[in-house]
């Protein structure tokens, strides 16, 4: 039995909804909707749900999950919509879902503190949501009831997926909701069509993976080459022993050669090869973390290492080029990772850790890990966080991860309990998997204090401490430096920080240098002199551009008035149709206003310039019919606005060919 059917039953209530757990949800949607209990009761189901979903959010939050397209965002979305959407079945049509977080942060915070410590958070994100929500829904919906009507004269009844996902990718409406609408009229979508739909979106977009499930297609090839090692006591139970920590240069027996999907017993130059060994130092592809690349020697021969693979359980393969010599199965071989890449490597990594730390010291403990790349070259970060990061929270954020540097503080890295981990602090990932025995990476501030071994002193105060299973540097100042290259969106509620270390860091500030001091040539000024030498210029390029746009401006009423002395009356109605060369909307709107002082009575006109269109029709033939809309749709154009100023764009271009349409359209609305 669960918790909350226990708490029913004690409390003596015939609903999960009906205990303590939901009061104080339920009662603040009371007073949102003005609803007596007995009115609630008996349309109870939007507030069942209401209270649910947004309980369900306010946790998913507050472990770092936000609203988004993929995973766990995406259920974070779908729950935070459907509850909104509900929302409305009682009335309420602005946003209230964080009125109703707030009474389950007050009643869980006391025994959940990651509640409270991320209220605003959690506020922020169910409101931001709901809000783009709204925005989307209305369009969705009523197309939606459009495709329902159609399917209630059919004989299935039910919805066809790829067109419910049209609804999903144009208008945001999740397929859950889809199908709740449908539903309730007794119809039903279909979601196989819709998973599929979305599948081939996603290869189309890039978004598939370049792998599926551990080992792909051939793990059963794979786990049949262990089990046949395994007979022939080549390998152990556990397969291939993976040391990638302390073992970057492995001997052993070439167990396996696989070409092309084939055992072989050889391989010649040049063949691409996946090379099984009884243990391996090189660094598989896991938690961000890039693959090892290096050599396998044998006597007489090597392979150059590309890539590792877990094959299937058990099995981790070296993915490489044969080049030189013929290595063969049963051959005695050394497997040695590229430590300088390595080192690379573990710069940035180290430094990710650095960054993660720095971005709860500058932003809040909201702003959690939501995706990474640890390469040679340099490291990726996604975080949670609706907003950009101003180029102050920037520097700040560099100049923290640049001052751990140079601390010199120790890094340890140890394996012990999950359950003891997570009781001393270890920072997790949502939604990671992880085993009964973990490993933790603690930059520890009182680093001089320590044992050269790194063993544990009781005034060791731990800087930054995770789980992780990559590789790390020894000290942090062996990261040298770190500088921050881009900070930007990687999805709704997600920034993403680029960086590089080391000797990556080195070339960009040679990069830069070289940049400003090229520069500085051009500019005929010194280095320092760079910043008031710009400005200086940006002052005058603008002075210029408002001393052209005047100049057009004048040219574009010169060549107005000449059009107004010639202008030929349809039906005793002025009708002007011009293009105004190398001109913006801010003249046609001039232009138009000229217009209607020399015409305040019975004139149109349609002003074009560079495929942007401004149609202008006077009060009294507005009266009679004649709207600015109307006129740009009628000569090809697509747009809107007042029925006597619209603006829109002409997707053919032919800005001639679409005003010599006008007296004909003007000739015909005046009929």
């Amino acid at each position: 039995m669960g918790f909350e059917r226990i708490v029913a039953v004690l409390q003596g209530v015939d609903s999960n909804y009906k205990t303590d757990l939901f009061a104080d949800s339920l009662n603040v949607l009371r007073s949102l909707t003005g609803h007596s209990e007995k009115e609630m009761l008996a349309d109870f189901t939007p507030y069942r749900v209401i209270c649910d979903h947004v309980r369900s959010a306010a946790f998913l939050i507050a472990d770092g999950v936000v609203p988004g397209n993929a995973g766990r965002n995406y259920v974070a979305r779908m729950i935070i919509r459907r509850a909104a959407r509900f929302g409305t079945k009682i009335g309420l049509n602005e946003p209230f879902l964080a009125k109703v977080a707030e009474a389950v942060i007050n009643y869980y915070g006391d025994f959940y503190p990651e509640l409270e410590k991320n209220r605003a958070t959690i506020l922020d994100n169910l409101t931001r949501e709901e809000i783009r929500f709204a925005r989307t829904v209305e369009a969705g919906t009523a197309h939606l009831q459009n495709l329902l009507v159609e399917v209630e004269s059919s004989k299935s009844k039910i919805l066809d997926g790829h067109k419910a996902f049209d609804l999903y990718a144009t208008y945001g409406l999740p397929f859950e909701i889809s199908r709740d609408i449908a539903r309730e009229q007794n119809l039903d979508v279909d979601e196989k069509g819709f998973n599929e739909a979305k599948e081939k979106h996603a290869k189309a977009s890039g978004g598939g993976k370049a792998m599926g499930k551990l080992g792909g297609e051939d793990a059963e090839f794979f786990a049949n080459i262990l089990k046949d090692l395994q007979a022939k006591k080549k390998l152990s139970k556990d397969g291939v022993e993976y040391d990638p920590y302390t073992s970057t240069k492995v001997e052993g027996e070439v167990l396996a050669l696989v070409i092309n999907g084939e055992s072989v017993s050889s391989a010649s130059l040049d063949d691409q090869v996946e090379v099984i060994l009884p243990k391996t130092g090189f660094y598989v592809e896991s938690g961000g973390q890039v693959n090892d690349t290096g050599f396998i020697r044998g006597a007489d021969w090597q392979i150059e290492v590309m890539g590792m693979r877990r094959a299937s359980a058990g099995v981790l393969v070296h993915i490489g080029t044969v080049i030189s010599g013929h290595p063969k199965v049963g051959d005695k071989a050394i497997a040695e990772v590229d430590m300088i890449r390595r080192h690379d490597i573990m710069r940035n990594h180290t430094a990710t850790h650095l960054l993660h730390k720095a971005l709860h010291e500058v932003l809040g403990e909201h702003a959690r890990q939501a995706g990474s790349l640890v390469a040679p070259t340099h490291l990726r970060f996604d975080f949670t966080q609706p907003d950009a990061m101003s180029p102050e929270q920037i520097e700040r954020v560099e100049k923290m991860v640049n001052e751990a540097v140079a601390s010199n503080m120790l890094v340890r890295k140890e394996t012990k309990s999950l359950d003891e981990a997570k009781k001393e602090g270890a920072m997790a990932l949502f939604g990671e998997k992880y085993g009964d025995t973990v490993r933790t990476i603690s930059i520890l501030e009182s680093a001089s204090s320590l044992a050269k071994d790194g063993s544990k002193l009781p005034d060791s105060k731990k800087y930054s401490y995770e789980l992780c299973g990559g590789t790390h540097l020894e000290r942090t100042s062996d990261v040298g430096a770190f500088l921050i290259v881009s900070e930007g969106s990687a999805a709704a509620g997600i920034r993403r920080i680029e960086a590089v270390t080391g000797r990556g860091a080195y070339d960009l500030i040679q990069k830069r240098f070289k940049l400003l001091k090229n520069t500085s040539f051009a500019l005929k000024s010194s280095v320092e002199e760079v910043p008031a030498k710009v400005e200086s210029l940006q002052d005058e390029v603008s002075e210029l551009k408002k001393e052209l746009a005047n100049v057009r401006n004048q040219q574009a009423l010169s060549t107005f008035n000449l059009h107004l002395a010639n202008i030929q009356p349809v039906k005793n109605v002025n009708v002007l149709g011009m293009e105004v060369s190398d001109s913006n909307v801010d003249t046609l709107r001039m232009l138009a206003d000229k217009f209607r002082e020399k015409y305040p009575k019975n004139g149109v006109a349609v002003l074009a310039t560079n495929s942007t269109l401004i149609a202008v029709v006077t009060e009294d033939l507005v009266k009679r019919g004649v709207k600015a809309g109307d006129l740009l749709t009628g000569i090809g154009a697509k747009g809107g606005g007042r029925p006597n100023l619209a603006q829109g764009s002409l997707p053919s271009g032919n800005i001639k060919e679409a005003l010599d349409k006008l007296n004909k359209v003007v000739e015909e609305k005046l009929k």
